[in-house]
C-alpha cells in the first residue's frame, strides 16, 4: 500500500477511527495490527522476515539489558547485528556480491558463472534493519533501556507511517511516544492533514510530472545533446527531492494523526552552501545514523588528518552501498566522500573569507556557494540515477557536446514536453524553492498561514488540493507511481 493510492486514502481514516475507538491500553495492539495489514497489503509473505527481525531485535535487547559481563553483551550485540545485517545482505547484496566475485575471478583468468538469484527485495528492509540495529546499539551503550513489552517493541519497528521509507526512528524518541496516551485533537488532525496535502502536492504534482522527461532521457541516452542531459540532471534533482520529501511529509502527517511526531528528514537542502551542510539537511535521519553508529565510532574528526579523511570516505562508501547494490551507488558514495574530504581543507577558508567581505559581496559569495553546492549535488544525482556505468560514461563524454537549444526543444517536443510544459515545470520548481526559502527563514509555513487569516489560508489549501486532484485525474483511474526510495 502506498501513500498516494486510493487504498491508503480509505485505510488512513479508518485506522485513525479504529485506533481512538479502542481502549487506551489496547491502542498499541490496534496500531500494530493495522501496521501489519499495511505492510502485507502487496505480499503477506513479507511479514515473515519482518516478524523474525522483530523477534530477534526484542530478544537481543532484553538480553543486553539483563547481562552484565562485557564479553557476553558484546556477543549478544554481535549475534543480533549478524542476524539483521545477514538478512539485509541475503536479500539485497548477495547477487551483487556474486557478480562482483565473478568479475574479479574473470580478471584473474578463472571463469565462474554465478547462480541466478531470484530473491525479491522486501519492502523497507534497509530502513527497518537500520532502525532495529540502532536500537540494539543504544541498549548496548546504556543510553536506552531495553523495551520490556514485546508489543510496543514490535510497534516501534513496524509503525506503518515510517516502516517502508523512514524516517529512521530512534528508540529514545519513538518508544516514549508510543507508550503515551494520545487523545483525539482537532488541531493535531488539521496539522497532520496539511502535511499530508503538502506531501501529495510534491509527489503527485511535481515529482511525477518531472519524471516523464527525466525517465525518457535516462532510459535512452543515445544521441542526446549536452543541454538535454543537463536539463535531465537538474530536473531529476528536483524530482528525487519532491518524491522523497513528499513521502516524508505524508509519513509525518499520518503519524501526527495518531499523536506521534517523527524525526524531520529534510530542511531546505538545496539552499545549502556546502556539501557538508547539504548532508545536514538531506535525509537527516540516515545521516545521523551513519554519524552516530559508524563515523564517530571510527574516530570521527578527533584523530589524525589522514584517518579523518579515511573515516569520511568509509562512511560515505557505506552510505552509497546502503542505497543500492550496484557500482553507481558505490561511486556516488565515494563522490560525496571525496567532496567532504576536499571541504575539510577549503570550507574554513571560504567561510572566513565570506565573514570578512562587506555585505553585498558576502551575499554574492553566499549565492555562488549555494549554486555550486546545487551543481555538485546534481552531478552526484546523475551518478545515482544512471542505469549502468556505461550510461554514466556516455553522460560524462557528451555533457559538453550538442549545446544547441533547438536540439533540446526538438527532443523535448518529441517526448511531449512542449515549451508550455517546460514553463510549467520551471514554475513548479520556482514554487518549491519559494516554499523552501520561506520555510528556512520563517519556520513552519502552515503555522504562518494560520496567522494570515481564514481566506488566504483556505485559498492555499484549495489550490493545493485542486492541483493534486487535477494531476491524479490526468492518469488512468487508480494508477499510482511508486516512490523512488521504495527500491532501497
Amino acid at each position: 500500500m502506498v501513500f498516494n493510492s486510493l487504498a491508503y486514502a480509505a485505510f488512513l481514516p479508518l485506522a485513525v477511527v479504529l485506533c481512538f475507538l479502542a481502549p487506551a491500553r489496547r491502542r498499541w495492539a490496534v496500531l500494530l495490527a493495522l501496521s501489519c495489514l499495511f505492510y502485507a497489503w502487496a505480499d503477506p509473505r513479507l511479514l515473515l522476515l519482518l516478524g523474525a527481525d522483530v523477534a530477534v531485535g526484542y530478544g537481543a535487547g532484553r538480553a543486553l539489558g539483563a547481562l552484565r559481563r562485557p564479553a557476553a553483551r558484546r556477543g549478544v550485540l554481535a549475534a543480533g547485528a549478524a542476524w539483521l545485517l545477514g538478512g539485509l545482505f541475503l536479500f539485497k547484496y548477495l547477487g551483487f556480491a556474486a557478480r562482483t566475485l565473478a568479475g574479479l575471478l574473470g580478471l584473474a583468468g578463472l571463469a565462474w558463472q554465478p547462480p541466478a538469484f531470484s530473491l525479491v527485495l522486501p519492502l523497507g528492509i534497509s530502513f527497518y534493519t537500520f532502525q532495529s540495529l540502532g536500537y540494539l546499539i543504544d541498549v548496548y551503550r546504556g543510553t536506552l533501556p531495553p523495551e520490556r513489552h514485546p508489543g510496543y517493541y514490535a510497534l516501534f519497528v513496524c509503525f506503518f507511517p515510517q516502516l517502508v521509507s523512514g524516517p529512521i526512528g530512534r528508540g529514545g524518541d519513538l518508544l516514549p511516544q508510543l507508550h503515551a496516551e494520545h487523545a483525539p485533537d482537532p488541531a493535531r488532525f488539521t496539522a497532520g492533514l496539511q502535511r499530508i496535502l503538502a506531501g501529495l502536492f510534491k509527489k503527485v504534482v511535481i515529482a511525477d510530472f518531472l519524471a516523464g522527461y527525466v525517465d525518457s532521457v535516462f532510459d535512452s541516452l543515445t544521441n542526446q545533446g549536452g543541454l538535454t542531459l543537463i536539463l535531465a540532471g537538474v530536473l531529476y534533482s528536483f524530482q528525487l527531492y519532491c518524491d522523497f520529501s513528499g513521502y516524508t511529509d505524508m509519513a509525518a502527517g499520518s503519524a501526527q494523526l495518531f499523536g506521534i511526531r517523527l524525526a524531520e528528514n529534510f530542511q531546505s537542502p538545496y539552499f545549502s552552501r556546502s556539501i557538508k551542510e547539504f548532508w545536514h539537511r538531506w535525509h537527516i535521519s540516515l545521516s545521523r545514523w551513519f554519524s552516530e553508529y559508524l563515523y564517530i565510532p571510527l574516530g570521527g574528526s578527533r584523530c589524525s588528518a589522514p584517518r579523518h579523511l579515511a573515516n569520511l570516505l568509509l562512511t560515505f562508501l557505506a552510505s552509497g552501498l546502503w542505497h543500492g547494490a550496484a557500482w553507481n551507488f558505490v561511486l556516488w558514495g565515494l563522490y560525496h566522500g571525496l567532496w567532504l574530504c576536499l571541504e575539510t581543507f577549503t570550507l574554513p577558508r571560504v567561510e572566513a573569507l565570506q565573514a570578512r567581505l562587506p555585505a553585498p559581496a558576502g551575499r554574492l559569495l553566499a549565492a555562488g556557494r549555494t549554486l555550486t553546492t546545487f551543481a555538485a549535488a546534481t552531478a552526484g544525482w546523475v551518478i545515482f540515477r544512471v542505469n549502468s556505468l556505461a550510461d554514466l560514461g556516455y553522460f560524462a563524454a557528451n555533457i559538453t557536446r550538442g549545446l544547441n537549444p533547438l536540439r533540446l526543444m526538438a527532443y523535448a517536443g518529441a517526448m511531449g514536453f512542449t515549451p508550455a510544459t517546460l514553463t510549467l515545470a520551471a514554475l513548479l520548481i520556482g514554487l518549491l524553492l519559494a516554499w523552501d526559502g520561506c520555510a528556512l527563514r520563517r519556520g513552519d509555513l502552515f503555522a504562518v498561514l494560520g496567522r494570515a487569516g481564514r481566506w488566504p489560508r483556505r485559498a492555499v489549501y484549495y489550490l493545493l488540493a485542486l492541483a493534486v486532484l487535477a494531476a491524479a485525474c490526468s492518469r488512468p483511474f487508480g494508477a499510482t507511481a511508486d516512490f523512488i526510495y521504495f527500491q532501497f
